[in-house]
C-alpha cells in the first residue's frame, strides 16, 4: 500500500509568493532606484521605499480618466502633463484615449526612462511612447512646475505614495501652499489637477481649497480590505 499523500506542504508552498529578482539597481541624484521582478510582475523601489508594481494599475488609470472627464465640455485636444512615468500605466491610459491632444510625461529618474525605452518595461509602454502625441521630459517635476511658463489642461501627478508620504523630502514642497500655487498657475482656466495617493487625506483636500481650487473631491478605488488608493481632484475655476 502506498503511504497516504500529505497535501499540506504542497498547499503551503503554493501560497508562498515568488521571490523577487533584482533586474537593475542605479544610484542617481535622488538616491537609489531599483527594478525588481516578482513572478509575472515588476516592482519599482526608491531608496528602499516601495513605489508601485504592475499587479493592478486601476488607480493609475483612474488618475487619467477622472482628469479627462472633469474637463469642461467641448474642450478639444486637451493637453495633459503626467508627473511620474512609473510602470507606465498612466501614460498607456492617456495614449489609449484619442481625445488627448498632447501627452507630456515628466520623469526625473533616467533609470526609469531607460527601463521603458530599452528595458523590460517596454512591453508595457512601447506603443504609448511611440505615439506622436507623447513627449518625455527628463527633469524634476517640482522644478518644472516652478520654472516653466507652459500651461496644461490637466496635471496628473503620481510621484509619491501621497501628499503625506513623499519619496524624498524635496517633494514635500509640491503639496505646500507655494507648490499648489505653481500647479494652479500651470493650468489653463477650467483645468484639472489630479493627485494620486495611497490613502485619503482630508488635510490635503483643505489645502487644495486654500490654494484657490474649486470642485475638490476624492475618488477611491475599491479594495477588498485595508485603506483604498485614491485620486484627489481639483479644478482651476478662472
Amino acid at each position: 500500500m502506498e503511504p497516504p499523500t500529505d497535501t499540506t506542504d504542497t498547499f503551503t508552498c503554493a501560497m508562498i509568493p515568488p521571490a523577487h529578482v533584482t533586474l537593475d539597481r542605479r544610484e542617481g541624484p535622488f538616491g537609489e532606484v531599483v527594478l525588481r521582478e516578482r513572478g509575472e510582475h515588476f516592482e519599482i523601489i526608491a531608496n528602499g521605499c516601495f513605489l508601485m508594481d504592475t499587479a493592478d494599475g486601476r488607480s493609475e488609470r483612474l488618475l487619467i480618466d477622472v482628469a479627462l472627464n472633469a474637463l469642461p465640455v467641448g474642450r478639444t485636444a486637451p493637453s495633459v502633463l503626467i508627473g511620474g512615468l512609473g510602470v507606465g500605466f498612466s501614460l498607456v491610459r492617456a495614449a489609449e484615449e484619442e481625445r488627448w491632444g498632447r501627452i507630456v510625461v515628466v520623469e526625473r529618474e533616467q533609470a526609469i526612462v531607460d527601463w521603458h525605452r530599452e528595458g523590460p518595461l517596454d512591453r508595457i509602454s512601447a506603443a504609448a511612447l511611440a505615439d506622436p502625441r507623447t513627449g518625455i521630459l527628463h527633469t524634476d517635476l517640482v522644478a518644472h512646475l516652478r520654472t516653466t511658463t507652459e500651461r496644461y489642461d490637466a496635471l496628473c501627478l503620481d510621484i509619491d505614495n501621497g501628499p503625506d508620504w513623499t519619496v524624498t523630502e524635496s517633494n514635500d514642497s509640491l503639496y505646500s501652499p507655494a507648490g499648489l500655487a505653481h500647479c494652479h498657475d500651470r493650468l489653463t482656466p477650467g483645468g484639472v489637477l489630479a493627485v494620486w495617493s495611497a490613502q485619503p487625506s482630508t488635510a490635503f483636500e483643505q489645502a487644495l481649497r486654500n490654494a484657490g481650487f474649486s470642485g475638490v473631491r476624492t475618488e477611491e478605488v475599491a479594495v477588498a480590505r485595508g485603506v483604498p488608493d485614491v485620486v484627489h481632484l481639483a479644478l482651476r475655476a478662472d
